[in-house]
């Protein structure tokens, strides 16, 4: 059965244009140019662009690039064009003229990455406050949690949610999500933030009742559409230090997750410098860095439950980086 209710259009992920796994060009350095880049859905397949205030430009025309891992692919020359794509649309808008741009707000977004190359790598209690709200005698993690999601988990940042037949305890997680930007291995604490090349929000949403039957959380995880992420991956100048990022989650308007980057148990650049200990991490890449206190498995109010139910409007944001809105459904349209 549907819901009478307006959701936005979902749309199966399109991969005509994408390149290869193995088709990556490495960079000397990840991205420096302020930008909001986008994925949007065009009448085939996806479109890349940057967003110029109200307006958005065409990137496959200004650098070839045919997608977001095509453009991250071409290093510092990609995002260079990009850059200076950006520069001469803002010009432009100044003088009036708008000729061959597209108004922002007809695009369909999809999210920024609409299939990633590998597994989603996740992080598990790295807030404190969110370690204690599910058990008061449990102790701060000594070493970052790593889970993944795979990349059939992705979905846009207006995309419905799917509260599929499989669970009965459905739960929301914001979280701030980055983008390797420049391929590495062993990399030090101190190096780590020059290779990212943005930043995201992203929604880990997940199955209570499948983590708690199968102990590893895989599996509650990674139910289709588990992973909203968007609007847009903002390239690292433009969201400034990412340790110092307001960021929040409503549930039908009302507040239920609200903190700070700055409380993450382990910062990115130790995230990145853990999971690179030995292991390669590539253009592309996507990581999520953990929810803070507020799920719906915690929350309680006048007796009533804090999880997802059908019809719910999920709303979240990260300072610098924007908002999503994600209704959940019983039935995809």
């Amino acid at each position: 059965m549907r819901l009478d209710i307006h959701i936005p259009q979902y749309t199966q992920p399109y991969f005509e244009g994408y390149p290869p796994f193995n088709n990556v060009k490495s960079s000397d350095s990840a991205v420096s140019d302020i930008m909001k880049l986008i994925t949007y859905h065009k009448k085939e397949g996806y479109g890349l662009g940057a967003v110029v205030g109200d307006y958005v430009i065409d990137l496959k025309e200004e650098t070839g690039a045919c997608c977001i891992f095509s453009l991250l692919d071409m290093g510092d020359e990609g995002m260079e064009k990009a850059g200076k794509a950006v520069e001469k649309a803002e010009a432009r808008i100044k003088e009036g003229n708008v000729d061959g741009l597209l108004k922002l707000e007809g695009l369909k977004l999809a999210a920024p990455i609409p299939r990633s190359r590998k597994n989603i790598v996740c992080l598990g209690l790295n807030y404190a406050e969110h370690v204690k709200e599910g058990g008061s005698d449990r102790d701060l993690p000594p070493h970052p949690i790593f889970f993944t999601k795979p990349s059939t988990t992705i979905t846009g940042p207006t995309d419905p949610v799917l509260y599929h037949k499989a669970t009965e305890r459905l739960d929301y997680e914001v979280e701030l999500a980055f983008v390797i930007g420049k391929k590495g291995k062993d990399i030090a604490k101190e190096d780590a933030l020059s290779h990212i090349a943005g930043y995201m929000v992203m929604q880990d949403i997940s199955a209570r009742a499948l983590q708690r039957q199968h102990l590893q959380w895989y599996r509650g995880k990674s139910q289709d559409t588990f992973a909203p992420m968007g609007p847009y991956l903002v390239t690292p100048d433009e969201v400034g230090d990412p340790g110092k990022l307001d960021i929040w989650c409503k549930v039908n308007g009302v507040m239920r997750q609200n903190a700070n980057t700055e409380d993450l148990i382990f910062d990115i650049p130790t995230i990145i410098s853990t999971l690179s200990d030995g292991i390669t991490l590539e253009v592309g890449d996507i990581f999520a860095t953990g929810t803070p206190s507020g799920v719906g498995a915690a929350y309680m109010k006048n007796g009533v439950s804090g999880l997802l139910q059908v019809g719910d409007i999920i709303e979240s944001g990260i300072q610098h980086i924007g908002t999503m809105r994600n209704v959940v459904v019983s039935e995809l349209p």
